[in-house]
This record gives structure tokens, C-alpha cells and sequence, in this order.
């Protein structure tokens, strides 16, 4: 198989699979590692993918934002292990903070019936599943809503995250790296997402394991300033170990 042959069928399967890596499709083609990376390399540079750890993604999958509902299908499993986990972090009788996005809306489905707390959102089906839990307190974020995330976002929202001082945020991304932090799609979501972090006295990430190794556009967070990351077990030990050297507890559900 000539190169040209080859990176077509590599881009071929990253647009049908949504990711590729380099060791399977060494495997599969018949050539070395070494071999698929430089086709990797060469259609980044034809701008058809964009290299991550371990393999390449189609950039499709960076550039077109999926909407909630198509979101609630993806890694359903994991996101459900992660907010299990998530509950651990809870605090005592004190105030939480849960971005808009699907992995927070599974922590908010399995909050327990008879928690006590000050529960304070961005996200309309969050704020809808809480809204009739007698011992929660609701703080809704107003602004303008995202309908392709149901999410309060500008002004009105930033506005009122920077009166406060939460005891835990939980924050969800797009994408996140050591090099380049977490990372979002749309600059409004970023900068909201930014007055979360700077919010809260305690920083967690959750974010499933497909993030990982993505960078979008607007960052909104420094990989220093969470304080844990909880993710699924398909994380690899690799990115795992950088994450952990940086100084970010590693959770993996």
C-alpha cells in the first residue's frame, strides 16, 4: 500500500470511528509504529486531524459541538461511574456548584434524596431534577441560554459567580491537556465556566476519558488550579501520571 493509500485509510476510520491509534492501526495495516505517525503527521499538516496521545482525531469531532441530547448517549456508563464517585467529594451540609453538562446532570441524579445543601447551577435540567428536593436550597444562574447545552451563559451570569464563594465546583470540559488545561468550544461557555473555577474553593473536574488529549478553542482553566480530576478507568497510565506530576489528584471510576 503506497502512503497516499494508507493515510486515506487511516482518515477513513477516524471519520467512521471518531478517534485512531497509532498501535492498532500499525497492527492492521502491516507497518510500523514509526510509519503511522508520520502519516498522522502528515495529514495534521493537511489539517485533516489533529495528533493526540497515543493517536488522531478527525477534525469533525473538534469542531462540531455536540447538542445535550446527543451528549446524554455518549459514555453514559462512565459518566454515571464518575458522578458515583463524584458524591464522595460532596460537602458536609455546605455549598456545590454544578456546571451545565451531562456528566454534572448524572452527579445531580444520584445526589442523595435527603442531602442537605445550598446547590447552585447554570443548567436548566440540573436546576429542573433538584428544584423538588425539600432540603436543597437552589441558586439559579440567569444569563442568556445556550440551547445547544442548556446553559445560562454572558454578563448576568459571570456577574453573579463573582459574588461567590462556593465550597466544591464541579466543572465539566470539553477537552483537557497538561500543556493547554481545560478546554471548551464556545467563548461564552469559557468564560462562564472561568467564574465557576475562580468561584469555588474547591475545583473538580469530571470528565470522561474521551477528553482527554483534546483542545478546543477557549481556555477557561489551568490544569494547577483543579484540585482533583475524576475521570473513567480507560484512562491511560501515561496521561494519568503526567496529570498526577502536575499536581492534580487523579480519580479514575
Amino acid at each position: 500500500m503506497y502512503a497516499a493509500e494508507r493515510q486515506h485509510e487511516i482518515l477513513t476510520r477516524a471519520r467512521a470511528e471518531g478517534r485512531v491509534e497509532v498501535g492498532i492501526l500499525a497492527e492492521s495495516l502491516g507497518v510500523t509504529v514509526e510509519t503511522v505517525r508520520r502519516d498522522l503527521t502528515a495529514l495534521e499538516r493537511l489539517g485533516a486531524v489533529r495528533r493526540v496521545h497515543g493517536g488522531a482525531l478527525p477534525v469533525e469531532r473538534l469542531t462540531l459541538e455536540p447538542n445535550l441530547a446527543a451528549r446524554e448517549t455518549q459514555h453514559s456508563d462512565q459518566k454515571r461511574r464518575i458522578a458515583a464517585r463524584a458524591l464522595a467529594e460532596l460537602p458536609d451540609g455546605g455549598t456545590l456548584l454544578l456546571d451545565a453538562g451531562t456528566t454534572t446532570l448524572a452527579i445531580a441524579e444520584q445526589l442523595p434524596a435527603d442531602l442537605t445543601a445550598t446547590v447552585v447551577t447554570n443548567s436548566i435540567a440540573i436546576a429542573a431534577h433538584v428544584a423538588d428536593m425539600p432540603k436543597i436550597e437552589l441558586l439559579m444562574l440567569g444569563g442568556r441560554l445556550r440551547h445547544l447545552t442548556g446553559a445560562a451563559v454572558g454578563d448576568w451570569a459571570e456577574s453573579e459567580l463573582g459574588t461567590l464563594c462556593v465550597d466544591v465546583a464541579f466543572i465539566g470540559t470539553n477537552g483537557f491537556t497538561v500543556d493547554r488545561g481545560l478546554t471548551t468550544p464556545d467563548q461564552a461557555e469559557a468564560a462562564t465556566k472561568r467564574g465557576m473555577v475562580v468561584a469555588g474553593r474547591r475545583v473538580v473536574a469530571v470528565a470522561d476519558a474521551s477528553k482527554a488529549g483534546l483542545v478546543h478553542l477557549h481556555r477557561f482553566a489551568e490544569l494547577g488550579e483543579i484540585a482533583t480530576l475524576i475521570t473513567d478507568d480507560t484512562l491511560d497510565d501515561e496521561t494519568a501520571d503526567a496529570i498526577d506530576a502536575a499536581g492534580v489528584e487523579v480519580v479514575r471510576a
